[in-house]
């Protein structure tokens, strides 16, 4: 039977036929359609089925950090997405107001914008933060992955699954046809969303709660550049009669688009029923919080949701693997819930692809678990705590006990006052916006993640204390599990960030001039192992040069040491110096990493040795 979808003719899949691949993926949001992106890109076959017909249909996640623009970067989609995203410099005016046209509250400079925190920015990563709302950021990741070789399937529906030693076997439904069939996969990838049926037929163990609160989201569109162009940001938090009542701390009015489409989020009891909000409700809140009472408003959506502060513990059983809000469901404070989906799926993809080609034995995909189960806590922490902060702001302005409007309206007037009430009052005011860096500038918890695993061989030191408020400052560090630090490199053509020394398709080595034998060592090792191991010498006299000597200072070994970098970014191994025998040093580390037995790789000796790669090669 032929049908249409869209125009285009497909043939509908008879219920007894088995269509096979190696990796199927349910749900095509930032953790499922990255999934898809990595694996195509590492020339894994993969189907992606959503239930739905389309990507994301509001804006939902738009912050995407430097490690998501990184990671962009290495799969050589982020021109893509800058040209869509609303850049850096717009995004960091974050503003505290009794209403946009209202009494302005103060000011955050946000996403390290500020003069003070931008050079910890900028020498952090060769690319900035930007904001780029979910409709914009899925279409870009299905197209580009279905272009490497993802088949995406749409109005295709989870069913079941169940898995024994070989695969998984998964039924799903074809909405359109009404017909159900077996998808048979190697391995099955759950980004479902916070409500997963696939974690839900695993059994996945979780801590923590659903629906702790109530919020709601309103779309709209109002050009309303006069009052937000001078003080550019994407968020703007209003404090109103109601609006520490559920919602995500405050109500919130999000730009989506400079300046005329908008998102606001508002709150209510989640233990009352819940609200039915008209158009004209949500013309009424929109006035309210713009402070507008006669502004042109037209409603595009209206949504009810519930915040969330639940994690799980186990992120996969078998040959069946959770990612993104099906594993960590917080509110979208801090803005980590796109980039830390993004992030499961670039840890997961490359040990799925190392195992599937034979190079890593299948015990490397239990460190999936390992690794990102704590990430999973921590934003899920950190997010829940950011959205809880904003009642130290409440409490600073007097508001928090506030019984009508007009005593709200006072209180927060006192805060003028030429009074001793009045000085302390401004004084804890200040306190509770710097306490608000820690939603808007956590750079630390973006960038400082460190995996502990058996995909990580320690070098028997202990992970240098930070120096600074390991939240709010990342400090560089090749600490084995942490991730590469960035620095600018290349030659008198040519400048690249040591990130684009590490494609996504091998490993790594990073040495000196007087470590050259590293090379030679590693040309034999990754033969041996049928590993693509790159060894890329930085000095002078070499093809990559330490442009700003900032490669010297930031890789905490000598010279002719030696730094191993996984396909993810994330240090694997070190040696402070040469070793006696850098070839059984590489062997054991590899064969740890990829949980080999050693004794595949003591024929390296006898392997052809390969040339390094150029410096064109190193930067793709």
């Amino acid at each position: 039977m032929v049908i249409f979808n869209d125009g285009v003719a497909e043939t509908a899949v008879p219920e007894t036929q088995v269509v096979e691949t190696d990796v199927l993926i349910v749900g095509s949001g930032p953790a499922g359609a990255s999934a898809a992106l990595f694996l195509s890109t590492l020339g894994v076959p993969n189907i992606m089925i959503t239930k739905y017909r389309w990507t994301a249909n509001t804006p939902r996640a738009h912050i995407t950090n430097q490690r998501t623009m990184e990671i962009f970067r290495d799969l050589g989609i982020e021109d893509q997405v800058l040209a869509e995203a609303t850049p850096h410099a717009l995004i960091g005016d974050t503003v505290f107001c009794t209403s946009i046209a209202g009494e302005e509250i103060g000011r955050i400079l946000s996403w390290g914008t500020h003069p003070r925190r931008h050079a910890d920015y900028e020498l952090a990563s060769p690319s900035l933060n930007c904001d780029i709302p979910q409709t914009y950021l899925e279409p870009i990741l299905v197209k580009n992955a279905t272009v490497r070789g993802t088949q995406t399937q749409f109005s295709t529906e989870y069913r079941s699954h169940t898995q024994d030693a070989e695969g998984v076997s998964v039924r799903v439904f074809n909405r359109l046809t009404g017909t159900e069939y077996t998808i048979r996969a190697k391995y099955l990838i759950g980004a479902d969303g916070a409500r997963s049926q696939v974690a839900a037929d695993l059994q996945l163990p979780y801590e923590g709660a659903m629906d702790i609160a109530g919020s709601m989201n309103i779309t709209f569109k109002a050009d309303i550049a006069e009052l937000v162009g001078h003080r550019p940001s994407v968020l703007y938090w209003v404090v109103q009669p109601g609006s520490n009542i559920g919602g995500i701390g405050t109500g919130l009015v999000r730009m989506v688009r400079p300046w005329n489409e908008w998102l606001i989020v508002w709150g209510f009891d989640i233990n009352q029923p819940a609200p039915e909000v008209t158009t004209d409700d949500a013309k009424q809140i929109v006035r309210n919080l713009i402070g507008a009472p006669d502004l042109e408003v037209e409603i595009t959506g209206v949504s009810l949701w519930g915040n969330n502060e639940q994690y799980a513990t186990t992120l996969h059983r078998g040959r069946v693997f959770c990612a993104g809000d099906a594993v960590h469901k917080h509110p979208p404070s801090n803005g980590l819930g796109s980039n830390t989906s993004i992030q499961d799926s670039y840890n997961l993809a490359w040990k799925i692809a190392a195992v599937l080609n034979g190079t890593a034995g299948p015990e490397l995909l239990d460190t999936y678990t390992t690794e990102r189960a704590p990430v999973a806590r921590q934003i899920v922490t950190r997010a829940n705590q950011s959205s809880r902060e904003f009642g130290q702001l409440f409490e600073a302005l007097g508001v928090d006990n506030a019984d009508t409007p007009e005593q709200m309206a006072a209180s927060i007037a006192s805060r003028k006052d030429n009074t001793p009430e009045g000085r302390a009052k401004r004084a804890a005011i200040k306190r509770a916006m710097e306490l608000k860096n820690y939603e808007f500038n956590a750079h630390g918890v973006e960038l400082g993640q460190c995996y502990e695993s058996t995909a990580i061989v320690p070098d028997g030191t202990l992970r240098p204390a930070p120096e600074r408020d390991a939240e709010l400052f990342y400090e560089p560090t090749t600490y084995p599990g942490a991730r590469l630090p960035h620095a600018w490199v290349g030659d008198s053509m040519r400048k690249l960030s040591t990130h684009d020394l590490a494609p996504y398709d091998g490993f790594t080595l990073l040495t000196g001039v007087t470590g050259a034998d590293w090379a030679d060592a590693a040309a034999r090792v990754g033969s041996a192992f049928g590993v693509n191991l790159r060894t890329v010498v930085i000095g002078p006299g070499q093809e990559v040069s330490d442009l700003y000597f900032a490669w010297e200072d930031l890789r905490q070994v000598e010279e002719d040491g030696a730094v191993l970098v996984r396909p993810d970014k994330h240090i694997g191994w070190r040696c402070p110096s040469l070793a006696s025998d850098p070839e059984a040093e590489l062997i054991a580390a590899l064969a740890a990493i990829l949980h080999r037995d050693p004794a595949s790789g003591l024929s390296a000796s006898a392997a052809q040795t390969t040339a390094a790669p150029t410096l064109a090669a190193a930067g793709r």
